[in-house]
C-alpha cells in the first residue's frame, strides 16, 4: 500500500490544492520513521508460533487491513472523479463506503491499519493504528462538518 499512496495515487491526482514543502517534508520523515520502526519491529522483537499465520487473530487483522485498503483506494478513486475537468466548486461523493460514512477514505485507512495491527500484534503497530484513528478520525470529521 505505501507504494500505492506515495508513487500512484499522487500521480493519479487531477490539479488540486498544492502541498506547502514543509509539510511534504514532516509527512516524508514520519512515514520513513514509521516504516523503520514497524520493520524493525517485526524483524528484530515480534516472535510469532509456528502456526501463526493460521491463527484466527492474525486471519482477521489480514482481512480487515485488505478490506480497509480495498475501501481506500475505491474511496480515492471516487474523490479523484468528482468533478469534471474544468469543473470547481463543492461535490458531496456518493458510492461506495460513502453511502454510509461521510469520510470513507479515511475510514478505510483506519480499518487498514487495525487490521495490520491486528495481524502483527505488536506494541508499535497499535500506536501507529492509534495515531491514525486520531488524526485521520480529526481530519473525517472536519470534512464531515
Amino acid at each position: 500500500f505505501v507504494h500505492y499512496r506515495a508513487l500512484i495515487f499522487p500521480l493519479l491526482i487531477r490539479a488540486g490544492k498544492p502541498t506547502p514543502f514543509f509539510t511534504f517534508v514532516l509527512a516524508f520523515l514520519f512515514c520513513v520513521y514509521n516504516g523503520y520502526l514497524q520493520g524493525r519491529s517485526l524483524s528484530n522483537y515480534a516472535e510469532y508460533p509456528s502456526g501463526w499465520l493460521k491463527d484466527p487473530c492474525f486471519i482477521t487483522g489480514f482481512i480487515g487491513w485488505l478490506v480497509g485498503m480495498a475501501i481506500n483506494i475505491h474511496s480515492d478513486h471516487i474523490l479523484r472523479n468528482l468533478r469534471k475537468p474544468g469543473e470547481t466548486g463543492y461535490k458531496i461523493p456518493r458510492g461506495g463506503m460513502f453511502e454510509y460514512v461521510s469520510g470513507a477514505n479515511f475510514f478505510g485507512e483506519i480499518l487498514e491499519w487495525f487490521g495490520f495491527a491486528l495481524a502483527c500484534c505488536t506494541i508499535e503497530s497499535f500506536a501507529f493504528a492509534l495515531c491514525t484513528l486520531f488524526i485521520l478520525g480529526s481530519r473525517a470529521k472536519q470534512h464531515h462538518q
